[in-house]
């Protein structure tokens, strides 16, 4: 059944004044984000409790793989979110509805060969990671659960995105909710209670994943979304498996590439001392906050911006896209001041270490400065996404991370040792704001000019 044009989620979309359709999708995602960050701070809050920081460097030493295995669900997510959204904006009911089961399927399957290579390559995974005498045993109790139930964290991700697409925001949420709740449930009983250490925050983080899943899975089979997956449906047509990959498997490169980066970041942390990477992972959780709240912006600006792509409103794409840069860059200075000011209170709530204290107070104040220019850039990329234009947020992560990022990480750690390390990514975010919004402005009003009259 087509959704109806007068559906509040579809008038979002279409006709919403920008400022406020930004607010109004972003916040709730925000929200949960927000919620979401406990799922890393819960690890580990409750792993410092143990007082060992061996083991609150492999969690930090294992988040790669976390990150890796979200990327992979957004090769789904991302693609068939595009599609979905497109489609709807084109009033094509039918094929959105296509376009959802596929993306179930597809899901399950990427999570199945996922879990059998990371196990086969697991020992290599571990040794790459960067992880040492002190943190390998952690690091591969972690990393083996993470794989294992690679399917609940996949899930619980692509099917939040799926939500998003067709503007059932609040719905998406509520999966993000449940996930974090259940694991702040879970991990002191693993952790403690079963005397499980890191291998029980690994596996309450996974069953977390598995009640959000299964709460988004609840939306799905009670008919309360525009869209539902069907039978009918269950084989992909080749047009729609093209634009799923065509724009899913540049976003799963970008992620990969990010986790390459933050791979090559511990390495070089690594080389001043295994406490450094837990003084660095907690500051980057901490920092997760501020990265919630550009992403929550950005992933609620997608569905907006591909629906009236789909439409050929341009004039409202621009506006979306300047109402969304000044919103999210004014929240993300306030955040920043916030973690300037309070952020040796911030770390000392996970470590009682002078060490891990007050280096991470540093590297806190330093990389916090990425917070007033990474959103606009995290929204451009997500913008051609939504417009089936992946070639260009992909560009835009390969300057970011491979042209700009390493090189400036590497060049900067041998002019200037750790201050030049941690300075390294706010310069490239500088830069990239600039870059990635003028490309996204440029292409909107080039479609703009070739619009058939």
């Amino acid at each position: 059944m087509a959704p109806r044009i007068d559906d509040k989620r579809i008038y979002t979309l279409s006709e919403e004044r920008p400022a406020v359709a930004v607010v109004k999708l972003g916040v709730p995602l925000i929200a949960g984000m927000c919620i979401m960050v406990l799922y890393n701070l819960v690890d580990t809050y409750f792993i410092g409790l143990l007082h060992d920081d061996y083991q609150l460097a492999a969690v930090n030493l294992a988040y790669p793989v976390m990150m890796i295995t979200i990327a992979l669900s957004n090769m789904i997510g991302t693609g068939a979110s595009s599609l979905i959204a497109r489609s709807l904006g084109a009033g094509d009911t039918e094929k959105a509805n296509h376009t959802v089961t596929v993306g179930f399927v597809l899901t399950v399957v990427n999570s199945a060969i996922v879990a059998a290579v990371g196990m086969a390559l697991l020992p290599a995974i571990v040794k790459g990671l960067g992880a040492k005498d002190n943190t390998f045993g952690y690091t591969q109790d972690y990393v083996r659960v993470i794989l294992l139930g690679s399917l609940f964290t996949m899930g619980n991700y692509t099917f939040g995105q799926l939500l998003r697409s067709e503007g059932s925001v609040k719905q998406s949420v509520v999966g993000m909710v449940v996930g974090t709740a259940a694991n702040i449930v879970l991990d002191p009983l693993f952790i403690f209670a079963l005397g499980m250490e890191v291998e029980g925050a690994a596996i309450a983080t996974i069953l977390g994943n598995a009640a959000g899943m299964a709460a988004s899975l609840a939306f799905y089979l009670r008919g309360s979304t525009l869209l539902r997956p069907q039978l009918r449906y269950i084989r992909p047509t080749a047009e729609i498996l093209r634009e799923i990959f065509w724009v899913g498997v540049p976003a799963t490169l970008e992620t990969l590439l990010t986790s390459a980066a933050y791979i090559v970041n511990n390495n070089l942390a690594v080389g001043y001392g295994e406490l450094t990477v837990a003084a660095m992972g907690i500051a980057q959780k901490i920092l997760s906050l501020g990265n919630y709240i550009y992403q929550g912006f950005a992933a609620g600006t997608q569905p907006i911006m591909g629906y009236n792509y789909g439409a050929r409103n341009y004039g409202r794409m621009i506006a979306v896209l300047r109402a969304g840069v000044c919103v999210v860059s004014a929240t993300e200075l306030a955040v920043m001041a916030v973690c300037g000011i309070f952020a040796p209170q911030l770390m000392g709530i996970f470590t009682e270490s002078p060490e891990v204290i007050a280096t991470g107070v540093h590297v806190l104040r330093a990389i916090m400065c990425i917070l007033p220019f990474v959103g606009a850039t995290s929204m451009s990329r997500m913008s051609f996404q939504a417009m089936g234009k992946p070639q260009f947020a992909f560009a835009i992560t390969l300057v970011r991370q491979l042209i700009l990022y390493v090189p400036l990480l590497l060049l900067l750690n041998r002019i200037f040792g750790f201050d030049g390390m941690i300075w390294a990514q706010p310069i490239t975010e500088a830069i990239m704001m600039a870059v990635s919004v003028y490309l996204l402005y440029s292409a909107i009003k080039r479609e703009e000019a070739e619009r058939p009259c």
